[in-house]
């Protein structure tokens, strides 16, 4: 299963399991949420890390930014996509 397809079915046990739902959103409040949720998504039993999330962010953005007036350099940029160091 796919990084992507384990967020999806994580998401629809924690919309049915109240408590899966909240060890989720705990993880929010810690000093690393990123690590924190991969560690609790491993212990529900999803082989999650924060490089295949990051990832999977990355290949959805780049997907969706093909999808948008042919993809490519001159499509419009996304909001977002700003590069911080310019």
């Amino acid at each position: 299963m796919d990084t992507l397809a384990m967020l999806e079915e994580m998401q629809q046990r924690a919309r049915k399991d109240a408590d899966v739902k909240s060890a989720l959103l705990a993880t929010r409040t810690e000093a690393d949420p990123l690590s924190a949720f991969c560690k609790c998504a491993r212990s529900l039993g999803y082989e999650l890390y924060p490089m295949e999330v990051v990832q999977a962010g990355v290949d959805l953005y780049a997907t969706y930014r093909r999808s948008t007036n042919g993809g490519g350099e001159i499509s419009p940029l996304l909001e977002g996509q700003g590069d911080v160091y310019e």
